[in-house]
């Protein structure tokens, strides 16, 4: 039985007085990184979900970090057709869910940013606003450069960083990445079946309304997103009941 590589156990707890964090690659391994496949499945992945990403945002008023879901189906994608493009590295994998999923990080800067431009008078050009985003993420990185060193390093263990220990796992335990594809491409599906539905076929309808006892003009409506049902699912119950609250509040005053 082939054993199953695993994270080391260090990964996760700060690190003792002189030891020395050995890396899942090794600093002497040189693999292919920076490849064409990897590069291709990244813009892929970071069109779609920047997309869906910006939709979100002006949509809702909040967007999500889609890092766990590119890496699902980054792992997917290599695995699916490893026959073709041959078998893939993990580093590969981890730069093409880096590039997918820093999509989502420049669409939440220019959702939250670019409309005040239009509120003031200001129009923008395509090219303008693909600069200011470049820029933008450019220095992103300039800032980070610097505290990588403490937050990563220094830091180690104290800072749990759920997400990318989430997207470390998923990569290196690719022999499982199947069944966790499968239910984000059924969760796209079920959305997507449900959108055309309510939106293109008008089967069903999206919203309800109620009329409030007493109240001449009071009324309760409710407008059914499966954008919004992934958004609740990913931040979990105790968060998701905050946002609603906050919706709630927010419609009243």
């Amino acid at each position: 039985m082939t054993e199953v590589r695993r994270l080391p156990e260090s990964a996760h707890r700060a690190l003792k007085p002189g030891e020395v964090y050995t890396p899942y690659v090794p600093a002497h391994e040189q693999p292919n990184e920076f490849t064409v496949k990897a590069l291709f499945f990244g813009v892929l992945f970071g069109i779609l979900f920047g997309a869906a990403n910006a939709y979100l945002g002006l949509r809702a008023g909040l967007t999500i970090s889609t890092s766990i879901a590119v890496a699902v189906m980054t792992v997917a994608a290599f695995s699916a057709l490893k026959k073709f493009c041959g078998s893939a590295h993990i580093l590969e994998a981890n730069l093409a869910q880096t590039v997918g999923s820093s999509s989502s990080s420049v669409a939440s800067g220019v959702i939250f940013t670019l409309p005040a431009l239009f509120l003031w008078g200001l129009y923008p050009s395509l090219l303008q606003m693909t600069l200011l985003a470049m820029s933008g993420g450019l220095l992103g990185v300039l800032f980070m450069i610097p505290l990588r060193r403490f937050l990563i390093e220094r830091e180690h263990g104290n800072l749990p960083y759920p997400e990318g220990t989430a997207c470390a796992h998923v990569l290196v335990a690719n022999e499982s990445g199947g069944g966790h594809a499968r239910n984000v491409f059924i969760g796209l599906g079920a959305g997507a079946l449900y959108k055309a539905l309510t939106g293109w076929a008008k089967v069903l309808a999206s919203e309800a309304h109620l009329k409030v006892p007493f109240l001449r003009k009071g009324e309760l409506g409710m407008d059914l997103s499966p954008a919004l049902f992934g958004v609740g699912y990913i931040l979990g119950p105790r968060i998701a009941t905050v946002m609603v609250g906050g919706g709630l509040l927010s419609s009243l005053i």
